[in-house]
């Protein structure tokens, strides 16, 4: 028996033999609105039906798939079922806005516009990535929607499906994506002339270093233990101040308040006006960093692959093998 499925209906093959059930686009776009903005009332918002319309189309999807899909809260979160569906519901609409131009010549154009989810390290995103950004969506019309994430834990991101691409510390392999190498961004280890004066008066040594205030972006940070184990051979045991910011901990070493590894690109100027002193033995810290990007044979993704690539050739350090 022939079955007939609508264009807006996506077909969901479940381990039972000669088994599937029917997902219907409208349902999967009311469930990526409220994971992604957060709440019923903003994804009606968005969606421009009532808050009431996408409760009932997320609660039917759920009760024809027997399982949770939205975990109600402030914020809304999506379970591991609805996180897969979320980042199917992508995929397939990234490859729709391929045939868009075809399906739609002669005819009136379309104004909507894809949005790619991406996870990029804030030290990135503040020196070289968001050149990256703005020339893929000036070029393509597409959106990016950004998450900031430490960069050996953005690929976390990628295998959970919340993302279609990274840019990560970390080169292991994802299932279904390739990784590609972009270069290093250089870090220097910095404080201010009167920091250096206050708390290093008789040196940069392992005793006047391991006890010194430093900073910290976040509890994963590793960067300014690893500059002093490699550059002093010590462990530090110094209070930390904890700022999930690059502008910030430039703002707090330029206060004399710690020392940090800051990206080079951004401490340059204030090294070279003396509002910032390099720490002995002046020795830079390179993170290598690629681009881990679904295999999704989109335009979109290999665009801003190329703005990516373009942008990290001009801003990093290019590592020889």
């Amino acid at each position: 028996m022939a079955v007939q499925i609508a264009p807006d209906q996506l077909v969901l093959l479940t381990p039972m033999k000669h088994c599937f059930i029917m997902l219907d686009y409208t349902s999967l776009a009311a469930i990526a609105a409220v994971i992604q903005e957060g709440s019923f009332e903003r994804a009606a918002e968005r969606l421009g039906v009532t808050p009431s319309a996408v409760s009932q189309r997320v609660r039917g999807l759920e009760e024809r798939l027997g399982t949770i899909l939205v975990v109600r809260g402030q914020p809304c979160t999506a379970t591991t079922q609805g996180s897969a569906l979320c980042a199917h519901f992508d995929r397939v609409r990234l490859l729709e806005a391929d045939l868009s131009p075809m399906l739609t010549k002669g005819t009136e154009q379309s104004d909507a516009h894809s949005t790619l989810r991406i996870a990029v390290n804030a030290d990135s995103l503040a020196t070289w990535f968001a050149e990256a950004a703005v020339a893929f969506s000036r070029s393509t019309g597409h959106l990016l929607e950004l998450t900031l994430e430490d960069e050996a834990r953005t690929a976390d991101r990628l295998r959970s499906g919340e993302v279609l691409a990274v840019v990560s510390s970390d080169p292991t392999p994802v299932q279904g994506c390739k990784t590609i190498s972009l270069g290093a961004l250089r870090y220097v280890a910095c404080a201010s002339p009167a920091f250096m004066a206050e708390r290093f008066a008789t040196g940069v040594d392992a005793a006047t270093l391991a006890g010194a205030p430093f900073m910290r972006f976040d509890p994963h940070d590793r960067l300014q233990a690893r500059w002093a184990r490699e550059a002093h051979d010590v462990a530090l045991v110094g209070p930390s101040h904890r700022l999930p910011s690059t502008h910030a901990f430039l703002d707090f070493a330029l206060a004399g308040a710690a020392w940090g590894m800051h990206p080079l690109p951004l401490a340059r100027r204030y090294l070279e006006t003396g509002a910032l002193v390099e720490l002995p033995p002046q020795r830079p810290l390179d993170v290598a960093l690629y681009w881990t990007v679904a295999r999704l044979h989109a335009s979109a993704l290999r665009a801003l692959t190329e703005a990516v690539r373009s942008a990290a050739r001009a801003a990093l350090v290019q590592l020889t093998a």
